[in-house]
């Protein structure tokens, strides 16, 4: 096979990465939609349609990044589009919200293995000083497909809630066939197999968390289901990261954590998906649901957001040899907090688009183009080569983590205010809060150093006794930094 340029690589995978961000939110849009559809569903049944997706996402990212490493990640990325796309057939065929759960855990499977194997084939086909760029341009796909969803999925509700998912199929099958035809083959690394157990610890752990918030209100939090939920989710992390601590190729491997600005752009990836993710299932909410827009018109309504996002991921590259990335993230989750507390001030029931709307989505919009980029590639600037599948993977994990928390949270915080208009209110308020928290965890961010000096762990030898996946300690150390 010729060799692959870098820009079609990047294209080809960018595919794959559009499947998996837009379907994670193009269901957002659907709702009232689903809620007819099947009988009357309430709002809290229905978010485990979004959840019980990011929830398997994020756990099985880091050891699909894993397998990925070890096997080869373009063979890893072309099974994922493939079991993602079967995937997005059986959900366009459901009968019920429990199939249609079942089913979007398949897709999640899918998109967990997609994502980490797309970012470790760009960034494998790329220079050390291009990649920020590439990322960047990934990321940013990413973003404009995650925020674009309730535009698609309003024009596909029209004809019917299963078009959102049937329009996966024609694009899945033309990654696939570029992929298998363009896709280049990066040597792949000796890797222990993943710890898949502990990803079950997790995806149970966090499901059981966000239960007990979806369920609060209609429980009472003081009852024995919300407080035996968030018990058994202590129980459930707490034993996933005993697993972490003495697993040889663990979900979470604490020494990535210890990386120079690692820990912190994950942390600050988290954070702001927490708020990401609340504020795109607030507006489509607001707009179907207080307003009493149709699924199209507040899919619409949502296009000048998402259309700056590209924007400013150009202009955050051009900030950050000034200000620095972390400056950057922080301005834009400063930017964001500001769109989502214009919205919680003016609040109204009485429809105003280019009063009311309008304005903080432009602020939403701009805040994600400088941040969420910015976020991935500094992250990515702090993991060696070797481990590029696998950081991107619990970069990404957080990420999804953070979605499920912002959901649960939205969705409990809507609950618990009969006032539709004051519910809405707190919810903005919450999430500017959030973002604000962000911005500042952005500011701990330390300058990245030149990528010829990006070293962190070490390689295991290839005969290692680290590489047969038995329970024992790797081999794995981490540079100092230079305060150290």
């Amino acid at each position: 096979m010729p060799e692959t340029r870098p820009r079609t690589v990047l294209a080809i995978v960018c595919l794959g990465v559009v499947l998996s961000s837009l379907d994670m939110f193009i269901v957002n849009v659907a709702m009232p939609s689903l809620s007819r559809g099947f009988g009357g569903a309430s709002l809290a049944s229905l978010s485990w349609v979004l959840n019980a997706y990011t929830v398997t996402f994020a756990a099985l990212l880091v050891p699909a990044g894993r397998l990925a490493d070890r096997y080869g990640r373009r063979g890893g990325f072309l099974l994922g589009v493939a079991i993602f796309t079967a995937g997005s057939a059986l959900c366009a065929a459901a009968t019920g919200v429990g199939t249609l759960v079942a089913f979007r855990v398949i897709q999640a499977a899918g998109g967990a293995l997609l994502m980490p194997t797309s970012l470790g084939l760009v960034l494998a086909a790329y220079p050390p000083e291009r990649r920020g760029g590439a990322v960047r341009t990934w990321a940013s796909m990413g973003g404009v497909a995650a925020a674009l969803g309730p535009v698609v999925g309003g024009l596909l509700v029209t004809a019917s809630w299963r078009w959102i998912f049937l329009v996966n199929v024609p694009v899945g099958v033309l990654a696939l066939v570029a992929g298998a035809r363009l896709l280049p083959r990066p040597a792949s690394e000796r890797q222990p197999l993943p710890d898949l157990p502990g990803a079950l610890l997790l995806a149970a752990g966090i499901a059981s968390f966000t239960l007990a918030l979806v369920r609060g209100h209609d429980w009472g939090w003081s009852s024995g289901r919300v407080l035996g939920a968030l018990a058994a989710a202590g129980v459930l992390i707490a034993a996933f990261l005993y697993r972490c601590a003495r697993h040889t190729s663990p979900v979470l491997e604490f020494a990535l954590l210890r990386l120079p600005g690692f820990s912190v752009a994950t942390t600050v990836s988290f954070l702001f998906s927490v708020g990401f993710g609340a504020m795109l299932l607030s507006t489509v909410l607001w707009l179907q649901d207080v307003w009493d827009w149709s699924a199209l018109r507040a899919g619409l309504a949502v296009v000048p957001g998402p259309a700056l996002v590209p924007v400013f991921g150009a202009v955050a590259g051009r900030l950050i040899p000034v200000l620095k990335p972390g400056r950057v993230i922080a301005l834009g989750c400063a930017v964001f907090s500001a769109g989502v507390a214009y919205w919680a001030v003016n609040a109204d029931p009485h429809p105003d688009y280019l009063g009311h709307v309008l304005p903080g989505m432009l602020l939403t919009g701009t805040g994600v183009g400088l941040a969420m980029p910015t976020i991935f590639s500094s992250a990515s600037a702090s993991v060696p080569a070797h481990r590029f599948s696998t950081g991107s993977a619990v970069v990404s994990m957080a990420r999804q983590l953070g979605f499920v928390v912002g959901v649960a949270v939205l969705v409990a915080v809507l609950a618990g205010t009969a006032d539709p208009v004051a519910a809405f209110r707190h919810g903005w308020l919450v999430i500017a809060a959030v973002m604000l928290s962000s911005a500042a965890a952005a500011l701990l961010l330390p300058v990245p150093a030149p990528p010829d000096v990006s070293a962190g762990l070490s390689r295991a030898p290839q005969d290692s006794p680290a590489a047969d996946g038995r329970h024992h300690r790797p081999p794995v150390q981490v540079a100092p930094s230079p305060a150290e």
